[in-house]
């Protein structure tokens, strides 16, 4: 039996159009794309797609429930995108140990992190990474 592959997350909002144009500017999608009414925005083989919903308010109720969590070339400039969009943080970018991190709130309410990890935190990931199975 093969694994279980996690390729997509659905972001549902009362104003899909709006979270479409905020997260095509703060954090540019490889593709952009449209898919039997969804917005489908590409990021390194994973989509991220965007639709309305009836059942859903205007505002995540719990927003740290589920946090984006977005590796950026960049992290300064990518945050110098989303504050011309005037979108809150939650926490500025900040750097731990070399590497970059910050939390956004995008304009339905959810936690988006963008990070920007060191050359030294990448070798420590790979080094301690191991094989479930």
């Amino acid at each position: 039996m093969t694994s279980p592959t996690l390729s997509s997350i659905l972001l549902a909002s009362t104003d899909p159009e709006g979270l479409h144009a905020w997260y095509t500017v703060a954090l540019p999608p490889q593709t952009n794309t449209r898919d039997e009414g969804y917005h489908v925005l590409g990021y390194g083989g994973f989509h991220l797609f965007i639709d309305s919903r009836s059942d859903v308010g205007a505002s995540s109720p719990e927003p740290g429930r589920v946090i984006l969590n977005f590796e950026v070339d960049d992290a300064r400039a990518a945050a110098g995108r989303v504050d011309a969009l005037g979108t809150a943080w939650l926490a500025q970018i900040e750097d731990r140990d070399g590497s970059l991190f910050g939390t956004v709130i995008d304009p339905d309410g959810n936690y988006v992190q963008i990070i920007q990890l060191s050359a030294e935190h990448r070798a420590a990931m790979a080094g301690s990474s191991a094989t479930v199975g």
